[in-house]
């Protein structure tokens, strides 16, 4: 029997998001996931791991709720926030006739998501710098050919690194109240910026803040996320997640994490960070074969180089594992590098000095 057949149209068509594990490259010096450069210690209890976990451990709720300044109602915790992002699509969007809007280049999950189950997918312009608008955004909703219900927003945006105005985000809740705007915030502790987004979401009904502890909090492999928004989205989006989504061994390293203690550890290797992502930009920016480095509020810089396919083979032959982003909408030549450890920018400056390209 042909089991292809039994497969459903949308996904015998689907291209499955390409991570950096799904991906692969032999190795040693991994740079292409965004992820931190150390793990920390914690402490497992394993007497309880005969009793399945709650469905949102309350313990962790109200400690991300007091973290991310929102009431512990207005918080639900998933599988990083790549599930919450596919809980929005199915929640909010009817198969085949409704939809979503992204903005490329950005996070390629969002369609994913959107294709995996069946839903549309619209597209705004960017500005000729990358940047985005309210203005764009609510033009490609008018433009679209069928119903948006969500339109998706990276802020600090991957690859590019930039942030969404707040300015320009009240514009766009005030001018789609009937649309869900869903700002991805996965690097919002790595952006130098005084304004705190997620009181928004008590003005607002039409807002939602996705969140990860995988990226600033370097807790990448538990798989640990969160959405922020009104009670009645968080009510609804509990209809639809699995019965068990945050492992009991996850809910404690979570907690351990968002301790005062865990947020100053995370603050302090965000400031580290940061002055390495500056000094890795200064020593680039000295390379000749190095036409643009892109501003960056978030764990990466994204450079264009007058060869970047060439960079990036040069780089994994050396056992550096860097991401591509060439085939990505505006972004030929340009490759993506996570901020690692001194040891493992020192190695990629190295032989990056090495190589003679025009």
């Amino acid at each position: 029997m042909n089991f292809e057949k039994l497969i459903t149209k949308h996904v015998q068509k689907l291209v499955p998001y390409l991570s950096a594990r799904r991906i692969g490259g032999h190795g040693h010096n991994f740079l292409n996931a965004n992820e931190s450069p150390k793990s920390e210690g914690y402490f497992l209890n394993s007497s309880s791991l005969n009793r399945y976990p709650d469905c949102q451990p309350e313990e962790l709720i109200e400690r991300y709720a007091d973290f991310a300044n929102v009431h512990k109602t207005q918080v639900i915790a998933t599988r990083g926030s790549d599930e919450a992002i596919g809980l929005l699509v199915r929640t909010f969007c009817e198969q085949g006739k409704e939809g979503i809007l992204i903005a490329p280049p950005t996070y390629g999950m969002y369609e994913v998501a959107a294709n995996t189950n069946n839903i549309l997918v619209a597209t705004a312009e960017r500005n000729t710098d990358f940047s985005l608008s309210a203005d764009l955004l609510i033009e490609g909703v008018k433009n679209a050919s069928f119903p948006v219900k969500i339109i998706f927003i990276d802020s600090p945006a991957n690859p590019l690194g930039t942030c969404f105005a707040k300015s320009e985000l009240e514009k766009l809740l005030k001018a789609l109240p009937d649309t869900l705007v869903v700002l991805d915030e996965a690097y919002i502790e790595f952006a130098d910026s005084s304004d705190d987004l997620t009181v928004l979401i008590n003005e607002y009904e039409n807002l939602v803040v996705t969140r990860t502890l995988s990226k600033a909090f370097a807790l990448a492999g538990i798989r640990c996320g969160f959405a922020l928004a009104n009670e009645t989205i968080i009510k609804s989006m509990l209809k639809v997640i699995d019965p068990y989504p945050i492992a009991d061994p996850v809910a404690q390293i979570a907690i351990q994490a968002l301790s005062d203690h865990g947020i100053q550890m995370t603050r302090d290797r965000v400031v580290e960070c940061n002055k390495r992502r500056e000094t890795l930009r200064e020593t680039l920016n000295n390379l000749s074969f190095v036409k643009k480095i892109y501003d960056s509020s978030a764990n990466f810089l994204l450079i264009e180089f007058t060869d970047g396919p060439k960079v990036f083979d040069a780089m994994a032959a050396k056992g550096v594992i860097l991401r591509s982003f060439e085939t990505k909408k505006g972004l030929k030549n340009c490759v993506r590098v996570s901020i690692g450890s001194d040891a493992e920018l020192e190695e990629l400056i190295r032989y990056l000095k090495a190589l003679e390209i025009k």
